[in-house]
């Protein structure tokens, strides 16, 4: 009897032991990196606020990029400027690119190839830029920003970024609402229309460091998220108060660390790329 038992026991324990084992070998492995596309000079702050309250303040800010690993999928987040800035001496004031996304990434042992999504935070060329790069990706939009693309004439400067879906030779997807971009919530899409009327956020929930949040252009500086400033070229007011609303309610109940994607300060704290988060 006593054998029995212990042979019970034993196997309970060998039992919990294997689930223990299986359960942390399933977890998935997500990772973030975040490294530059490109930097923008802005030499009078107050159209980032309509109430005037940044005007005459200069400041540049940086083109953020992420790269998002899981077990599923490359999730390369919003792409910066096109390429083809890189030396152009005529080109748009206060803009400037050193090097090509893809340059950057196979630089740093990453393929293009290995990119199977391309999240594009809204449809503005600092965050469309290098989609082009990655035509075998599927792009991911949200469907207001989708909607004004196709509006747009062909040789607008935006719809030229992602001619290549437009065009319908690329794989897109349209989201409506939120994205559970790997279907287990991990990498989430949110909604927060007003910047543009299909403009997201990002979410990544990282096993060690916890919740992230990357803001798109949801705030373009700390001192403007702070008084929850409304730019004046944002689409809808009201959208943009209502989404900041929502940002600021998921980022309190998950405890997410904020990333203001323009802000260089934000960036400067997180790894130099290509080292990660995890």
């Amino acid at each position: 009897m006593k054998r029995v038992m212990a042979l019970l026991f034993g196997g309970a324990i060998l039992s919990g032991i294997a689930a223990w084992t299986a359960m942390a070998q399933g977890e998935p492995k997500i990772t973030l990196q975040a490294f530059e596309c490109g930097r923008l000079k802005q030499n009078d702050l107050g159209r980032f606020s309509d109430t005037m309250r940044f005007k005459g303040e200069a400041r540049e800010f940086i083109a953020g990029c992420f790269l998002v690993r899981h077990p599923k999928g490359v999730l390369l987040w919003d792409t910066g400027f096109s390429a083809q800035l890189i030396g152009m001496k005529d080109g748009p004031p206060g803009l400037t690119l050193d090097k090509s996304l893809t340059d950057r990434l196979t630089q740093n042992g990453i393929q293009p190839g290995a990119i199977t999504h391309v999240g594009i935070s809204h449809y503005h060329a600092d965050h469309s830029g290098g989609a082009g790069e990655f035509p075998n990706a599927e792009l991911l939009i949200g469907e207001g920003d989708w909607a004004a693309l196709a509006a747009m004439k062909p040789d607008d400067r935006q719809a030229v970024q992602l001619a290549h879906w437009l065009s319908g030779k690329g794989k897109v997807r349209s989201v409506k609402g939120d994205l559970d971009v790997f279907g287990d919530g991990t990498v989430t899409m949110l909604a927060m229309p007003g910047h543009t009327p299909g403009h997201s956020a990002l979410l990544v929930r990282l096993p060690k460091n916890g919740a992230m949040l990357l803001t798109g252009d949801q705030y373009h500086f700390r001192e403007n998220r702070a008084v929850r400033g409304v730019p004046t070229f944002n689409t809808n007011r009201a959208d943009t108060l209502a989404s900041h609303d929502r940002f600021e309610e998921i980022a309190k109940n998950l405890k997410a660390r904020v990333i203001i994607q323009h802000d260089p300060r934000d960036m400067a704290e997180l790894p130099a790329f290509p080292a990660a988060l995890d």
